[in-house]
Parts: structure tokens; sequence; C-alpha cells
């Protein structure tokens, strides 16, 4: 089946040919990091993961690039809340902390949520602080071109034109005269008030190391130039596909695209865009307490559950998470693991066990990820495949169980399931986890033939205190080990 995705600026799937045979450029928008993750963040991080390992399987090579805006009106903000009450008190006191190392810390902190979630690193990750002179570069260009024009009121400031460009609001399907006025600075120096900051002049009050010098004035950039300028840098004027989460389309996408097609680029072949978290139906709002963090997740369930969880929904749908969700992709992780524990005792004769370095999936799985990545429809024949090697097993067909396994162990890799902080266990580890409870297992059948309930009680006891769950079944005694 040929690749197809859904495409925003059409709205239609698409047959995907990459711009270069047998490569794949894709750019999706990182985080303003201005505080903590959301889950938000890391379900665009996992969507866009989960399309990364498929193109890799279907033979790619792909070029990831995920930004991250560390200078921005929120940053700046963040962090002169963090020392107004010292300098309230004691003017001309230092700040406790500047806004480059606010945003240089959170930005750790979505580091350590990406990675302890199985989101693989991006080929390259800029900053926006370090691609000053490509804005400069694309800024000078619209000027040129007559779609951007210095603000008439002195203040440095730089807009682009809307009204210039005559496909402005062609991604989101809007007439540009029902749009509301951008809001991302002063509109007196506007010549209408939708036209929207490419560079913003530097303000009293503002740190000096938040701003840069440049033809227009001392300043910063404006939010949608930074992905412009830094996506072409590394990708090209022209490259296959650009994501990030469906609140982005509007006004950051919708101005990405309307600048860099002004500036002469032909810029993204698709635009995709996933869907929004929910929580019980509702918009998540700390206002009214309807909202979990990455990290409260995570509190709750280990990695491999929560990003089963945040990537199990088709990636263009909302996430509706529910106080029973983490416990339900519990369930559904249990059952697999309790088959690949199991498989693996059968197969290995006591051993470690080997898995190919690079497997193959089910027909049936490629056909669902190849269809505008339909995870829901992978994740059922992942589970039907989990029940059919349940059966084999049972049943004595250790072939059909090893090929069972073998497929699931591929479809988890691919859906990143298998590089989590919960998965990445050392495998010696697991091997000698596995020798000493089936010593135990044993000694405990011997007590059970000899009628010695007491003995054999004691040993089941022993290993329930220790995490492992014993079930005894047709086949003999089955383990597993306990969750939370």
């Amino acid at each position: 089946m040929t690749l197809r995705f859904y495409d925003t600026a059409s709205a239609e799937v698409r047959d995907f040919v990459p711009l270069v045979p047998g490569q794949v450029s894709l750019y999706y928008c990182g985080a303003t990091v201005q505080g903590m993750p959301h889950v938000g963040h890391i379900r665009s991080a996992i969507a866009f993961d989960q399309l990364t390992r498929w193109l890799q399987y279907r033979g790619f090579r792909v070029t990831v690039v995920r930004n991250v805006t560390d200078i921005d009106d929120k940053i700046l903000a963040k962090s002169a809340e963090s020392f107004a009450a010292d300098f309230a008190e004691e003017p001309g006191s230092v700040r406790e902390e500047e806004w480059w190392a606010l945003a240089y810390r959170y930005e750790q902190e979505f580091l350590k949520a990406y990675d302890t979630l199985g989101v693989s690193r991006p080929t390259y990750e800029p900053r926006a602080t370090g691609h000053i002179p490509e804005m400069h570069a694309l800024i000078a260009r619209l000027i040129d071109r007559g779609h951007a024009y210095p603000a008439t009121d002195g203040s440095g400031d730089v807009y682009f034109d809307v009204r210039s460009w005559s496909k402005y609001g062609s991604l989101t399907r809007q007439n540009i005269d029902d749009m509301q006025g951008a809001a991302d600075s002063d509109p007196r120096g506007k010549k209408d008030p939708r036209d929207f900051a490419l560079w913003k002049g530097h303000k009293e009050g503002e740190p000096t190391t938040a701003s840069w010098d440049s033809p227009w004035g001392a300043g910063r950039p404006g939010w949608h130039l930074e992905c412009s300028a830094m996506v072409t840098k590394y990708l090209g004027t022209e490259f296959d596909i650009h994501g990030g989460g469906l609140d982005l389309r509007f006004p950051h996408h919708e101005n990405e695209m309307a600048q860099s097609q002004a500036a002469g680029h032909g810029f993204a072949n698709f635009w995709m865009h996933n869907g929004m978290v929910t929580y019980a139906g509702e918009k998540m709002s700390k206002s009214i307490g309807n909202t979990i963090s990455p990290a409260e997740m995570l509190e709750l369930a280990p990695p491999r559950v929560v990003r089963y969880y945040l990537g199990q929904a088709q990636y263009r749908s909302v996430l509706d998470y529910q106080p029973t969700s983490l416990q339900e992709a519990s369930a559904a992780v249990e059952r697999i693991e309790g088959f690949i524990s199991r498989a693996v005792r059968a197969l290995s004769d006591g051993g470690s066990y080997t898995f190919a370095t690079v497997g193959t999936v089910p027909e049936a799985f490629e056909r669902a990820m190849d269809d505008d990545l339909n995870v829901p429809q992978a994740l059922a024949v992942l589970h039907e495949t989990v029940r059919s090697g349940n059966t084999a097993l049972t049943e004595g067909r250790l072939e059909d169980a090893r090929t069972a396994l073998h497929n699931v162990h591929d479809m988890l890799r691919v859906l990143g399931l298998n590089d989590t902080a919960a998965a990445a266990v050392d495998e010696q580890a697991n091997t000698a986890l596995g020798v000493l409870v089936e010593a135990q297992l044993a000694a405990r059948a011997q007590a059970r033939a000899a009628k010695d309930w007491a003995a054999s009680d004691a040993i089941r006891d022993t290993l329930a205190a220790a995490g492992v769950v014993v079930e005894d079944g047709a086949d003999g005694a089955n383990w597993s080990l306990k969750r939370g």
C-alpha cells in the first residue's frame, strides 16, 4: 500500500512521495521553554516520533529538525515574575534567574520528559537565539519583495504586510477580513491590525541581553519568523513535512507559510497536525483545575504505560483523558508484557533470548500505519497477535509462538514502546531474575507433587512479596511482575 498522510493545507489524504527519493525531511515545532512540559507538548512529540519511526521502517533516511524557542514574550514575562518581588523589596538587586537561564532550565525538563517516554532525539535541535543572522536575511528579503515594512512609529518593529500576500489565510481557509488583529505587538505602527511582527524593537525595561543589533534597530525576532529561518537553514527552502499541534495552525503556521512563500520559498509539501488532549471531554484549563501533567502521569504509571496511552489514538483525533485512562493502558501493556515473558521462558530454555536487529511486522499492521498512521488499527493487530501467541503457547505450537513473539517485539519497536525508560531494563538482570524465579517455581512444583502445601504456599507468598505474581494453568505455573 502507498504511504498516505492527511495534508492540512489541501484538507485531504494524499499519497506521500518525498521530494528526494529515499529521503524524508521533517520539521516539527518544539517547545517554547517558558515552563514545564504539558501533556499537549508530549503528545505531539510522540505522534511525530511514531511518524519518524514508521518512515524509517519503510526504508527512508529521515532528517528530523525540532526547534527550541528560547526567546519569546512569555519567557521574558516568566523571568520577570521570578525576581519581581526582590526588586520591589530591594531596588537594584541582582535578579535570581536570567531569562536565558530559565529557558535553558526548562529546555532540560523537556529533554528529560522526551527521553523518559522514548521520544527519539531529532537529527538536530536548533535554538532560536542561535539564528539571528538568518532571521535578518529573511526580513530583508521580505522587505525587498514588498511584503514587509519597518513600523511607522519609530519603535524598531518590522511587520509582515498580510494584504500584500493574496494567499494569506489559505492554510486555515480564512478570509482576511474576518480575522482579528495580530496580538503580538502594539498596532499603532501597523498598516493593518492583522500585520504580524517579524522583528520587535527593544523596549525600556527589557533585559539588554534579550536584544540584538539589526538594520532596523536593536530588538529580537518575532515568534513566527524564528521557525521559518531555522527550517530553511537546515532543510532547505522546500522540504517534505511540517508538523505540530493543531493549536499552532493559526496564527503560527499560517504566518510561517505566508512569510516563507512570500519570500519565494516552496516551503512544506505536507502540513501535518496532531489533535489536542482533553480532560473528561473538556479543554484542559488550570483555572478550573482539570489538568494533568506528564510528570503527574509518570507518578501514576510507568513510562511505557504513559507512552502507550498518549500514543494510542490516531494522531489527528482528540485524545480524551479520564481518571481510568492510565489503568486501562496499564492493563493493555500488562497483557503484552505477560505474553512476552511467557514466550521468552518457553523458547529460551532458561537462558537469554535474542531478537533480530531488524524484523518485520504483520501485513495488517503495515496497512494500518501506511493509512495516515492509523495507530488504533495497528494496536488491534498487536493485541490480536498477542492473543494468537498465547493460544500457540497453550497448545504447544512453539514455532507459531516464536513468530508471534518476534512480530510483537517488532511492532512495539516501531511504536516506540521498547524505548521508554521502563522498557530499557538491562537484559542480563532480566535473565538473572528469570533463572531465580524459575528455580523457585521448580521447588514449588516439587512441594506440590509431595503434597507439601505449606511449603508450596510459602514459596508463592515469598514470590508475591517480591512482586512476582504466580498463576497456575493447564501448562504449569506462569509468572509475571506486579505493577505499582
